[in-house]
């Protein structure tokens, strides 16, 4: 039972974040981990709510106030074993996702949440420390054999869920490494690439096979595939950017974030060197969300001369405006990020008129407009306000403004599946789509998402491929897609 008292004695506290200009200057993770003392404290400030509301925030069902009161007894090894009955892979939520865990807690009504995202991640440090993080092989092999395509959160958990089931499972990934946005999406002071390594290592000892470098529609085609698996995951990811029609678009010197993350990221990890790089720029990310915050710090990390990150959205409030988003629903609140706080301008209610180019037909500087937008049949319509336009110099523009649903993959039309008008690959209640044996889960079905909806679509995809395959038992499965017709492909 959690201490009824908890959250009258200690208020809502994090470790500290590492200086700035310590930080700034290599790629490590910003925060280092707590101590004992610190996070036991505040895994007692969970109170005993009677309905923990973070249960349902959570799409994993994640057990929080049970494995709260665990850490809060100093019972470390019960509380990885809880936390892992429900999460694949801890370390990678516990240092990305935003928590909507927290939005929901039942303290945050008139307090400051638990430090649920915190809590999480410190049990799966010390469970790692403590080599509480061990393979778990199948007793008995199915005599099934599953291809995952596509090694992110989703992939990586249905390939985890299905291998401890007794089925074979092949990884196909077409990048050099496995990972899929974790690897090269996700920069390195968010999320230290050995903590992937070490999940690998231990998928690999658990049976999954890893093939890395291939592209399934043209490296092997998907009729090949299917026919030498008796299912296949499509857990591909939404990294199709969106684009914008601008003025002045076709300019150098204009990307979609994806491609300055990446090579970052490919450069941070002894790869090539960036060519998309920030050094000695004046850097524009046109984006408010969290893969701009990710372009800032990495702007920061290459030494950009300034930044300036635009937002067409006025700022939000820094606490929870309880008419318009009532608890427990995910609130609009102003998120500083770790970037933040590491230099920059950020700009918000405005929105770019035109790229303007120099003579050799590359971007020197944007103008800019105020901007209000208002929400009319549910759409959002921007409306510029005149005599507010200003000219900033710009040397790099960074596009970080969503995505528009998973790649036009070749595999696709050999499987004969259409995308969506989202730009997703749709399904049944069962996860599988229009191709028999065809199974989509993670940010290729539901769109750019959270890591944890991520995983808990993957762990769900492998409870239907589990039945479909006529496996015994059954897996926990959190979610169940949405229900849409799968004619609306």
């Amino acid at each position: 039972m959690p201490d009824p008292n908890g959250f009258l004695r200690y208020g809502r506290r994090m470790p500290a974040r590492r200086p700035v200009p310590v930080r700034i200057m290599d790629w490590r993770e910003v925060y280092p981990s707590a101590d004992d003392e610190l996070i036991r404290e505040q895994a007692g400030r969970c109170m005993d709510c009677g309905v923990p509301f973070c249960h349902e925030g959570c799409p994993l069902g994640n057990r929080i106030p049970d494995w709260n009161d665990l850490v809060r007894t100093g019972s470390w090894s019960a509380a990885i074993q809880s936390l892992h009955s429900t999460n694949n892979f801890p370390e990678f939520t516990g240092r990305l996702c935003p928590a909507p865990c927290e939005a929901s807690c039942v303290l945050a009504i008139g307090d400051d949440a638990v430090t649920i995202k915190q809590v999480e991640v410190e049990i799966i440090n010390r469970a790692y420390a403590n080599g509480k993080v061990r393979p778990e092989p199948a007793a008995t092999p199915s005599g099934k054999a599953v291809a995952v395509v596509g090694s992110g959160p989703a992939g990586l958990a249905a390939a985890q869920q299905l291998a401890r089931a007794g089925h074979q499972v092949t990884v196909y990934e077409r990048d050099d490494a496995v990972g899929g946005l974790l690897r090269y999406g996700i920069p390195d002071f968010k999320l230290e690439k050995h903590h992937i390594e070490a999940r690998v290592e231990q998928l690999t000892a658990e049976g999954v096979r890893f093939r890395t470098g291939v592209n399934v529609g043209v490296d092997v085609s998907a009729a090949q595939l299917r026919a030498e698996h008796d299912a296949v995951l499509l857990a591909t990811g939404a990294l199709a950017g969106r684009q914008t029609d601008t003025p002045g678009r076709e300019l150098a010197g204009i990307h979609q974030a994806m491609e300055h993350l990446v090579q970052a990221n490919v450069e941070v990890a002894g790869g090539a060197a960036a060519t998309v790089t920030a050094a000695g720029k004046h850097v524009i990310i046109i984006g408010g969300g969290d893969t701009g915050a990710d372009c800032l710090g990495v702007a920061h990390r290459q030494g950009a001369a300034s930044v300036t990150q635009l937002d067409r959205y006025p700022e939000p409030p820094q606490a929870r405006d309880a008419e318009r988003d009532p608890w427990p629903t995910w609130p609009w609140i102003l998120r500083n990020y770790a970037a933040h706080e590491e230099g920059g301008d950020r700009v918000f209610a405005v929105a770019v008129q035109r790229f303007v180019g120099d003579d050799a037909g590359h971007v020197k500087a944007i103008v800019l407009v105020d901007v209000v937008v208002e929400r009319i049949e549910g759409r959002g319509v921007v409306s510029e306000l005149a005599g507010t336009e200003r000219e900033i110099p710009a040397d790099l523009v960074l596009l970080a403004i969503g995505f528009e649903g998973t790649d036009a993959l070749t595999a696709l039309e050999q499987l004969g599946l259409a995308r969506s008008r989202r730009g997703t690959v749709e399904c049944g209640a069962d996860w599988q789509t229009e191709a028999d044996g065809v199974f989509v889960a993670g940010d290729a079905h539901k769109g750019a998402s959270l890591i944890v909806w991520a995983i808990a679509e993957g762990r769900s995809a492998a409870a239907a491929i589990h039945s479909y395959l006529g496996g015994a038992g059954s897996l926990p499965a959190p979610v169940r897609p949405a229900s849409r017709p799968l004619a609306s492909v």
